[in-house]
């Protein structure tokens, strides 16, 4: 829609706004068990091995939650998903305060995460269909630099509201603060421009109207001609035509860094305590890795859109791996500090750009469906990673080795990335 027209305006800004802030919940609600994590164990007398299956059950939602909901914003619309998204995440994170076993947290977490995997997915798809042409790189990974402020914002309140209050009342915050955001989606986000004009629902021509004069563009006086697509629907559009390779090739990118990365946001708390840290500097290692997060992202954005996205995935992941094979030369709490910041820089930079990269494979009749299978398969490699890595902190694995064996497939995700060819991606 904005191909010819590079501009920028307020509905555009809005609609970044309500996506970073609801990635920002996305954070938080993901965080807050990685946060709390120690309290329960300690209160419940659980291993780390036996919290793993809470991480990674909470994944399993969350990767139930991208295939299966989110696709359906491609037939309901983008607005009705994220609005049914914050309700579901607000309602799951909040109620998980009245656990009392780790079954019943397990199953909370469950629960939070259907709502939490379809966000991203709706998030990035009408940003993606908002943002000009020429930026769209930057935006939608802007808008994804949300979830690691809500990280760090919410590790913030974490080292506070723990000490002071409990591990419940986190849960507590985090619910509410979700819940909080639904009327400002019901009443400033508007329906994306191009699903109204493809899938062409009920009142289709009056509300595309009302939002093209809001980007100071000529109303229509008739819908275009509705496109004829192909019967097969939901996933099996993916493996068709010229998208086949290069959706099996962003799936298995996406495995490869949700392993590796959940692994690190779930237990960046309990493997800084192994290397040496204090408590409260064990929740600051988070704090730091989602703050070198958002540096990465915005600065990928930036480069991808200079120098190409496939290059600057590639190279920020491969640097990560380094990075991280080289973790046991870091000692002290301050150097040890640093280097989780380079790390969450590396690895959520290269990552959400993969987002970008789905954004750009996809037509819009079957983006959300694309980027939500892409999220849900990867979030396969996001439930073994935790749980891999609370087997091998519970056998007393050594650190080095830890940093190793995630490396390696964050090195491959790089060079996958590098071979993915689609017609808009460079």
């Amino acid at each position: 829609m904005f191909k010819e027209n590079n501009h920028i305006g307020a509905l555009q800004y809005v609609t970044i706004v309500i996506c970073f802030l609801m990635n920002m919940c996305d954070g938080m609600d993901v965080m807050v068990i990685s946060y709390t994590s120690n309290a329960i164990g300690n209160e419940w007398s659980i291993s780390a091995g036996n919290f793993g299956i809470a991480f990674s059950m909470g994944l399993f939602g969350m990767a139930l939650g991208a295939m299966l909901l989110a696709s359906k914003a491609d037939i309901v619309g983008r607005k009705p998903m994220i609005v049914l998204c914050a309700c579901w995440m607000g309602v799951g994170v909040f109620f998980t305060a009245f656990a009392k076993s780790l079954p019943q947290l397990i199953f909370f977490r469950f629960f939070s995460g259907i709502g939490i995997g379809s966000m991203l997915a709706c998030t990035s798809t009408i940003t993606a269909e908002y943002a000009p042409e020429k930026t769209k790189n930057f935006w939608v990974s802007m808008v994804m630099a949300g979830y690691p402020i809500g990280a760090v914002l919410s590790g913030i309140v974490a080292t506070k509201l723990i000490a002071a209050y409990g591990w419940r009342y986190m849960y507590y915050f985090a619910g509410t603060a979700t819940l909080l955001t639904v009327p400002i989606i019901l009443f400033r986000l508007k329906e994306s421009l191009a699903f109204l004009l493809n899938k062409q629902p009920k009142n289709a021509l009056e509300k595309a109207n009302k939002i093209l004069v809001l980007l100071k563009l000529e109303p229509l006086n008739a819908l275009p001609n509705k496109k004829i697509v192909d019967k097969k629907t939901g996933v099996f559009t993916l493996f068709s035509g010229t998208i086949k390779n290069a959706t099996l090739l962003l799936w298995m990118a996406f495995l490869l860094c949700f392993a590796a990365l959940y692994f690190l946001t779930s237990w960046i708390p309990k493997l800084a305590s192994n290397a040496g840290l204090s408590p409260s500097l064990s929740i600051y290692a988070g704090i730091f890795f989602n703050l070198g997060a958002f540096i990465g992202i915005i600065t990928q954005g930036y480069l991808s859109a200079n120098f190409g996205l496939k290059k600057v995935i590639c190279y920020f992941l491969i640097s990560t791996a380094v990075l991280m094979a080289l973790f046991v030369f870091f000692t002290g709490p301050v150097m040890t500090l640093i280097l989780f910041c380079l790390i969450g820089f590396g690895i959520q930079g290269g990552f959400i750009g993969l987002y970008a990269v789905a954004a750009r494979i996809y037509p819009t009749e079957i983006r959300s469906t694309g980027i939500g299978w892409a999220i849900g398969f990867g979030r396969l490699g996001a439930i073994l990673g935790p749980f891999i890595g609370g087997l091998l902190i519970s056998n007393s694995a050594s650190l080095p080795f830890n940093f190793i064996s995630f490396a390696i497939p964050v090195a491959l995700a790089g060079v996958i990335t590098l071979l993915i060819n689609a017609p808009n991606i460079n």
